[in-house]
């Protein structure tokens, strides 16, 4: 990835080109089990990067550690340049930063009306344009917006989740395996909206077990195993590092 303000003159041209997302040397743990080790990636604004790797890898740890929801014993986050470390997870929220984790980004007891009005309460927004935004989005919803979110299949409660994401303007979009369990069909129209997020400027983390969804999407791409950022580069060019990471080395 190019240096963040490399040849910018002009403070305005320096704010912009600081990235969304900076994890730096990060170390997490688990009580005395340690399973990130000297993590740094940076997330530019803008640009979606694609988290591959193994399970048991260190993804949604490192996922949950750029949400606020873990907190290293060594390293930094920071979000658009602003140091985090150790601040509430409601935080990370107003600075900027939206996490959809796998499965469990709605609140099931609620109609889709009142998720939309649980997400209002972190914008300016009033429920009707949030209302107008998630359903142009995904019209499906609009059909259920008084039917619960638990009674909404596996696919419609994913779009639900990522109606925060449309609903947010946020600077950084956290998506821990939105496939999971989802149909193809179902799979590409997420991942087209994806797409959209990420043309309209919001810098995407992802984690994504179906790499060629990922990577359709992806400006670069960073493969991580046993706890370790080992690659970082363009899709087109960890295809090698990526096979390697799933199947692991072979011997000669």
């Amino acid at each position: 990835m190019p240096a963040a303000t490399e040849g910018l003159t002009t403070p305005a041209e320096r704010r912009a080109a600081i990235p969304a997302l900076e994890l730096m040397d990060l170390r997490v743990g688990y009580g005395r089990v340690e399973v990130l080790h000297d993590v740094t990636l940076v997330v530019p604004r803008g640009a979606v990067v694609a988290l591959m790797g193994p399970n048991g890898a260190g993804k949604t740890t490192l996922l949950n550690v750029a949400a606020g929801l873990l907190e290293p014993t060594q390293g930094c986050v920071h979000v658009s340049g602003i140091h985090v470390n150790g601040v509430a997870p409601e935080v990370f929220a107003r600075a900027g930063v939206c996490s959809i984790p796998e499965g469990r980004g709605v609140f099931p007891n609620l109609t889709v009306r009142e998720n939309l009005r649980v997400f209002s309460h972190a914008t300016s927004y009033s429920l009707g344009h949030l209302e107008a935004v998630a359903f142009e989005h995904f019209p499906k919803l609009a059909e259920r917006r008084s039917q619960l979110a638990g009674t909404l299949s596996g696919g419609e409660r994913q779009m639900l989740s990522m109606c925060r994401a449309f609903t947010s303007e946020p600077v950084i979009l956290l998506l821990d395996e939105i496939s999971m369990g989802l149909a193809p069909i179902i799979v590409g129209e997420l991942y087209e909206k994806v797409g959209q997020l990420a043309a309209s400027g919001i810098a995407i983390l992802l984690v994504e077990q179906f790499a060629a969804a990922a990577l359709g999407v992806a400006d670069y791409a960073a493969i991580m195993r046993q706890g370790r950022i080992e690659t970082v580069g363009e899709p087109a060019d960890v295809a090698g590092s990526l096979s390697e990471a799933y199947l692991g080395r072979l011997s000669a």
